[in-house]
């Protein structure tokens, strides 16, 4: 038998009472890590309490595993902290890099898709992974350029680093619709190419038009060619744990409900299929 996969939100602030005071109906919550990662104080009490009612998985934005620098150990002993008190289902980051010479950008910066810079994200992967102690999620970025020396593609890069350090996956549907929009590649033959066994979790988010490109902005609902695309992930990666993210404009946690229950009838639908 299937076991069911779970289906969680992005817990933001506008939601914290509805999730302390009531009991939500979902089966986990996603947190950015680095808003929890100071010891102390309310962030820090409000993830506590939320812990203790719901599972919860730590995202993060500024691992920079795509850094030339290395990571920063200071950033690892501090998630790590977090991580141990939380026991969290997933710690998650980003294919990307953040970080140079000490600055961090807030920008998820793409990366060229080389033996290089595998290279580089492959021991850094690995440095984090022994420090936490814990299997990283790695997510695949919205691009909105290509490198001319790219000697791979983005989902075979991804194979790659998970065949050499063991990493799993966070499956980004929108930003597979929205990286193949703006470069013009088929998002089915993305999902052909990702190694299905390592994907233990998937975002679905909204964008928006730009002048000349889709944008990551995850200020807008789940749009109907992410929810076709995420039917197609489904059958290719199995049941996985999924979650959908908004970040600005952010609705009445009963329109994200009324999503999330999207997402469990397409997810439903495709075990049936399976079965």
């Amino acid at each position: 038998m299937i076991a069911a996969p779970l289906h969680g939100l992005g817990l933001r602030k506008p939601h914290y009472a509805d999730f302390l005071e009531d009991q939500v109906p979902v089966d986990f919550v996603e947190v950015i890590s680095e808003n929890f990662m100071v010891e102390g104080g309310r962030p820090r009490d409000i993830l506590r309490r939320i812990r203790r009612r719901y599972p919860v998985a730590l995202h993060g934005v500024s691992m920079s595993v795509g850094s030339a620098d290395g990571i920063d150990r200071d950033y690892l002993r501090r998630l790590k902290t977090l991580a141990d008190e939380v026991e969290p289902l997933f710690i998650s980051d980003h294919l990307c890099w953040t970080r140079i010479d000490g600055f961090n950008s807030h920008d998820l910066l793409p990366l060229p898709y080389t033996e290089e810079a595998l290279d580089v994200v492959c021991a850094n992967v690995a440095m984090a992974q022994d420090m936490l102690g814990r299997t990283l999620l790695l997510e695949n970025p919205s691009s909105y350029i290509a490198f001319a020396d790219a000697a791979m593609t983005e989902w075979e890069f991804l194979d790659a680093i998970c065949a050499r350090t063991g990493c799993d996956l966070l499956l980004d549907v929108n930003n597979i619709y929205v990286s193949a929009a703006n470069h013009g590649f088929d998002p089915l033959a993305y999902l052909a190419g990702v190694p299905a066994q390592r994907v233990r979790q998937i975002h679905l988010a909204g964008h928006s038009q730009g002048r000349d490109l889709l944008i990551d902005t995850h200020d807008k609902p789940v749009p109907a060619p992410v929810w076709s695309l995420y039917d197609a992930a489904l059958k290719r990666v199995g049941p996985v744990a999924t979650m959908i993210e908004r970040d600005d404009d952010i609705p009445p946690l009963a329109d994200l409900l009324a999503e999330l229950e999207i997402a469990r009838g397409i997810a439903a639908q495709s075990q049936r299929g399976a079965a």
